[in-house]
């Protein structure tokens, strides 16, 4: 089993910036690939950005590219966001989520483990 603990959302301003991270624990986080997801009110939940487990490789939705970093550090067990230029339309609750295996998936149904989501409301 992973636990997974989302921190770091609150309210901005449009143009801001928030840094989320998930903080694992459990099995041994540098195994997982990690993902960040996101659902607004009335939306699907949609894929925001994934690493895998060595860093190595990353992925980013088309609407976040350029915007948002995706980043781990295997030693603290934690897989940060730091999202940057914040829209209105990033508003929503965000997770994140570990999927065994050292790639990472840009589908809900892949990951294994999620964490329980923290809002982030951007204003205009």
């Amino acid at each position: 089993q992973v636990q997974l603990v989302e921190s770091g959302g609150g309210l901005v301003q449009a143009g801001g910036s928030l840094r989320l991270s998930c903080a694992a624990s459990g099995r041994t986080f540098s195994n997982y690939a990690m993902g960040w997801f996101r659902q607004a009110p009335g939306k699907e939940r949609e894929f925001v950005s994934a690493i895998s487990w060595s860093s190595g490789n990353t992925r980013y939705a088309d609407s976040v590219k350029g915007r948002f970093t995706i980043s781990r550090d295997n030693a603290k067990n934690t897989v940060y966001l730091q999202m940057n230029g914040l829209k209105p339309d990033d508003t929503a609750v965000y997770y994140c989520a570990a999927r065994r295996g050292s790639y990472y998936a840009t589908m809900g149904y892949d990951y294994d483990y999620w964490g329980q989501g923290t809002q982030v409301t951007v204003s205009s």
